[in-house]
């Protein structure tokens, strides 16, 4: 039982230090590169296409093969997570990051390119399901949510990294240095990630590892006392505390009793995120441009509103856990949904950059709270890889087929019809996870696992 464990007790008492700092640090950095390579797909494509590498049909498949290798990767991130480790799982998929992307560099055809795409969006999906999720297992309860957001507010910087750095490399070297940037970048957070991300001591000890455990734990504590100049406090084990020994969950749990709920709950929270994220933020231009507004302007318009972005993440931040997530999560899917029926219905341009401005803010609130905070926190230690790789996965397949339902609403009924239905879906979401969530906010993990 998980509850009985004084290993998680003792990771959050410790006080904020270098140790997390340095797996905040190789995380963080390990998103934002991933975040970069995904992006830089798109400022690529258009020079692949240019220089008759590539064609539509092409780039297509080479949009799938990211979005496959996302899907994939999901899946297969929390199996290897919960059954070999955190460390591993995170080390093997930078790894696959970083070599698939180096070999991308040296490809002969478009053919290739294609292949190794699919391979760096396996180990990208992986990457960052495993990094969020394990990263809840070493950060106080009582700041996760603050850090866990941080995460998001890193990794979120990659869309302008990837295009300021595009336009430089592009232009002047070739689009190959893309690819060998970011791979070397991934092969950097590698060998960084094996001089400080350690094995979560939470893992160990489920897995009946329990002198690896401790012997990790006390090495922090040193480590903590030594830097922090203090000496921390002698931890006596309650008279109920037994040993957990091994825990094993099959994969099935997922899927039986109050593990259900919490499935169905975390599917419905990315859920909304997905078709709120790509109704909104993929549609937005070519909604400009059918409202009459032209493209070089439509443009414009959607770089000033796309500000929204890191602002909001900055702002969930400092806020996340000050408020029930529950309550959070719910009152922000009902705000995007307001905004998004008043956004759809403006046809002054000042107008439309205000509306448009302020739903980035809160949705990309939202997609921190869903991706980065809420979803990891949900599972018990020996499922919780598993439990976030599957909600991700189907969160894929979501996304997948998300813009041809967008597609058909904005040709038959029009952008006002593709707002109203998007904000029942989420309005009803938004019940869902406030009637059937739980309450994870400064809770620690362990009693996460026991709650109903």
């Amino acid at each position: 039982m998980e509850q009985c464990d004084p290993i998680g007790a003792r990771l959050d008492r410790l006080p904020l230090s270098r140790f997390h700092f340095r797996i905040f640090g190789i995380i963080s950095f390990s998103l934002l590169i991933t975040g970069f390579l995904s992006y830089s797909g798109n400022v690529v494509l258009a020079k692949l296409v240019s220089n008759g590498w590539s064609n539509n049909y092409l780039n297509a498949a080479f949009t799938s093969a990211l979005m496959f290798g996302y899907f994939l990767g999901s899946l297969a991130g929390g199996f290897i997570g919960d059954y070999l480790g955190r460390r591993k799982a995170f080390r093997v998929n930078l790894l696959i990051v970083g070599i698939s992307a180096c070999a991308a560099t040296f490809v002969p055809n478009m053919y290739w390119l294609i292949f190794f795409r699919c391979l760096m969006g396996t180990g990208m999906g992986a990457l960052i399901m495993v990094g969020y999720a394990s990263f809840t297992e070493f950060i106080p309860p009582a700041v996760r949510g603050k850090w866990s957001a941080r995460l998001s507010f890193v990794g979120n910087w990659s869309p302008m990294l990837s295009a300021a750095i595009g336009v430089v490399v592009i232009a002047f070297l070739s689009w190959r240095v893309m690819f060998l940037l970011g791979g070397a970048a991934m092969l950097l957070a590698w060998y960084l990630s094996g001089k400080y991300f350690i094995e979560s001591p939470r893992w160990l000890a489920g897995k009946g590892q329990r002198s690896a455990a401790e012997k990790h734990l006390l090495q922090v504590e040193s480590q903590i006392e030594e830097e922090k100049k203090i000496t921390l406090p002698a931890w006596h084990s309650a008279g109920h505390m037994a040993d957990p020994g091994v825990e094993s969950g099959s994969f099935w749990l997922l899927f039986k009793g109050q593990m259900l709920r919490r499935t169905l709950v975390a599917i419905t929270v990315l859920i909304a995120m997905n078709i709120s994220l790509y109704t909104i933020t993929v549609w937005i231009p070519t909604i400009f441009v059918n409202s009459g507004i032209d493209v070089t302007k439509s443009i414009l318009m959607t770089a000033i509103i796309m500000i929204g972005a890191p602002v909001g993440i900055f702002i969930a931040a400092l806020i996340i856990d000050r408020f029930p997530r529950r309550l959070f999560g719910s009152s922000l899917l009902i705000i995007i949904a307001m905004l998004g029926y008043f956004y759809s219905i403006q046809t002054e341009e000042w107008a439309i950059l205000s509306y448009g401005l302020v739903m980035i803010f809160f949705l990309y609130m939202y997609v921190c709270f869903a991706s980065a905070v809420y979803v990891p926190e949900l599972w018990p230690t020996h499922l919780r890889l598993r439990g976030s790789g599957f909600v991700n996965a189907v969160g894929r397949i979501v996304a997948v087929f998300t813009p041809y339902g967008v597609a058909i609403l904005l040709t038959r009924y029009g952008s006002i019809t593709v707002f109203i239905v998007l904000g029942v879906m989420l309005v009803l979401c938004a019940l869902i996870l406030f009637c059937f969530g739980i309450e994870t906010r400064k809770v620690s993990l362990e009693e996460i696992s026991t709650l109903v």
